[in-house]
């Protein structure tokens, strides 16, 4: 198989992806879980309720972030009548906060999961567009949450 230069959105994708398995150890490390004992997951929603205010209140660049991933949300890959296709629904979510965490979520997902690569990038500037503004949104809830940012900075109790 011929060897494909790596592209600044590989690298984006690849810094995502770090970023958000990060981000999931350290919500599981703090306390933020969910499954069971032997499956546990992070929860994204309790993390969500307890750093809304920074939703609510954000700085200029996470507003942009939230303004991005609120008009232009990730759509859902699904199984329809003629294949697989895309849905326009939102995920159900407790507050904004967790919409967009969700949204995040879903970006990861359609990454991993194929729905945005195929050896080529669908839509590489919207592609570029959502994992740029993901980054801003995990970053920013990160530092929102002081156990989360502990575990991040390898100091987690």
């Amino acid at each position: 198989m011929p060897q494909r230069d790596i592209e600044p959105l590989d690298l984006l994708a690849f810094e995502f992806f770090r970023e958000f398995a990060r981000c999931e150890y350290c919500l599981k490390i703090s306390g933020f879980l969910t499954g069971s004992p032997r499956a546990p997951k992070a929860n994204w929603t309790t993390f969500a309720q307890s750093i809304e205010q920074l939703f609510n209140e954000p700085g200029e660049q996470l507003a942009d972030a939230i303004g991005y991933y609120l008009e232009h949300p990730p759509k859902k890959q699904i199984v329809g009548e003629e294949g697989l296709t895309w849905e326009q629904e939102l995920p159900n979510h407790a507050n904004v906060a967790d919409l967009v965490l969700k949204l995040v979520c879903r970006v990861r997902n359609n990454l991993f999961h194929g729905g945005k690569f195929n050896g080529h990038w669908f839509e590489p500037q919207r592609s570029d567009d959502l994992l740029r503004a993901g980054l801003i949104i995990l970053r920013s809830a990160i530092s929102a949450s002081p156990q989360v940012s502990q575990a991040y900075a390898g100091r987690a109790e």
